[in-house]
């Protein structure tokens, strides 16, 4: 989950929660925000220390000794071996296969918190995702309520999973065609957020001492739902084929963390395109920083050095185009495209936030109809470079309802 996602959260949030909050309330925050070139909130550092090693044996995913890797691995398909775009602009949530050239949506969720009973004006909740996952077979979505955090694998036959309570104490690879956990992976550090890596072959685990989904809201502070203390504590990165892993200490830095400015505890590392470099995105400044799987610190990877962190597309499958911010020029929603070498505008094409390149031209992105002034009814759209038109591949999302009427797509490389 990027920032974007968390800041939009937070605004839902108290566009349900709280009743003096007038409609379109984070429509419009996040609009106004979109269009500033600040994004970088409070200052809270983070620290790079000792790295502790352990090896994990991971069974393969049968026991009959076949290649039933959970990813594709370094070779991709040809995006022009993909069929035509798989559209359902009339289901929202949709019920079947949305994709577009090499990326599908692997699958969605929808969240709420659930609140408990309100101490000295201090209410305490969890925020909690419902996934619909992709039954390959089928080519429908269905509802799986026993994972709090899902991560697909490109090819779309596994998925990374984590169970109900956070940090869990374990994380499942779960074969989407039967729907069972073909094997589980021990940790000692409890796990609170799973990302592959581009090509499927690793996976980096975010671990924290607490749930990262804990929230709190004050009724002396209009009800804003605000994230609890950030309790990460560090990463695993795993070689999945092999099962082997490591634990690297990379914690936040506290001294100076100031609650009113936090969006969200929620600080997951992810994979760089390199695969050999994982950032933490967190919603402070600096923002982002850069580590090797043993957890030291390192410059920015030279194709990342004009990523804009908070837009979830990133790189061009040929890495030569950045998926960039908002732009509201050309058109009344749309987004920049930008050169990777030099980080300059190259393009405007249509759509509010770019999620996934379909193939190197085209990306899959949030929209509002043209003329609408709501900007949170968005639906997914295909987007071109070089065009004004979009393919409709979702219906509209409804109003700014945090529970069944958003959903939140997860999208993988097929």
């Amino acid at each position: 989950m990027n920032v974007e996602e968390l800041l939009r959260d937070t605004l839902l949030e108290q566009a349900e929660d709280g009743p003096r909050t007038p409609p379109g309330f984070a429509d419009r925050v996040l609009a106004v925000r979109r269009r500033r070139r600040t994004r970088r909130l409070a200052s809270v550092a983070a620290a790079a220390a000792v790295v502790l090693t352990a090896a994990i044996a991971v069974p393969s995913l049968d026991s009959g000794g076949h290649d039933v890797r959970p990813s594709r691995g370094v070779d991709p398909k040809p995006a022009a071996t993909h069929p035509a775009p798989s559209a359902h602009p009339a289901q929202s949530p949709v019920r079947e296969l949305v994709a577009a050239g090499r990326t599908a949506m692997a699958a969605y969720y929808t969240q709420k918190t659930d609140w408990g009973a309100a101490q000295d004006g201090i209410h305490k909740g969890i925020r909690v995702r419902t996934y619909w996952l992709l039954d390959p077979k089928s080519g429908h979505y269905e509802k799986d309520t026993r994972w709090s955090w899902v991560a697909v694998a490109p090819g779309l036959r596994t998925a990374a999973v984590l169970e109900r309570h956070l940090p869990a104490s374990r994380i499942g690879l779960l074969d989407l065609a039967s729907g069972k956990v073909a094997r589980w992976i021990p940790v000692d550090h409890p796990v609170g957020g799973l990302e592959f890596s581009h090509d499927g072959t690793r996976l980096v685990a975010t671990t924290y001492s607490e749930n990262p989904d804990k929230r709190i809201k004050m009724d002396n502070i209009d009800r804003i739902p605000v994230s609890v203390k950030p309790s990460r504590t560090g990463f695993y990165v795993f070689d999945v084929a092999s099962g082997k892993g490591s634990w690297a200490d990379v914690g936040v830095l506290l001294d100076d963390y100031d609650q009113g400015n936090q969006i969200n505890a929620r600080q997951d590392f992810e994979f760089c395109r390199d695969g050999k470099t994982v950032t933490g995105r967190q919603a402070v400044a600096p923002g982002e920083r850069f580590y090797d799987v043993s957890g030291r610190e390192v410059s920015v990877p030279h194709a990342e050095r004009h990523n804009t962190w908070l837009v979830a597309a990133g790189l061009s499958p040929d890495g030569t185009r950045l998926a960039g911010e908002f732009a509201g020029e050309k058109w009344h929603t749309s987004s920049w495209i930008l050169d990777a070498r030099t980080g300059k505008h190259v393009a405007e094409v249509r759509g509010q936030m770019l999620l996934a390149w379909a193939d190197d031209r085209s990306l899959i992105a949030w929209d509002i109809a043209k003329g609408d002034k709501n900007e949170f009814h968005n639906r997914l759209v295909l987007v071109t470079i070089g065009s004004d038109k979009e393919v409709p591949l979702s219906g509209f999302l409804k109003g700014t309802d945090g529970t069944v009427g958003r959903w939140e797509p997860v999208f993988a490389e097929r």
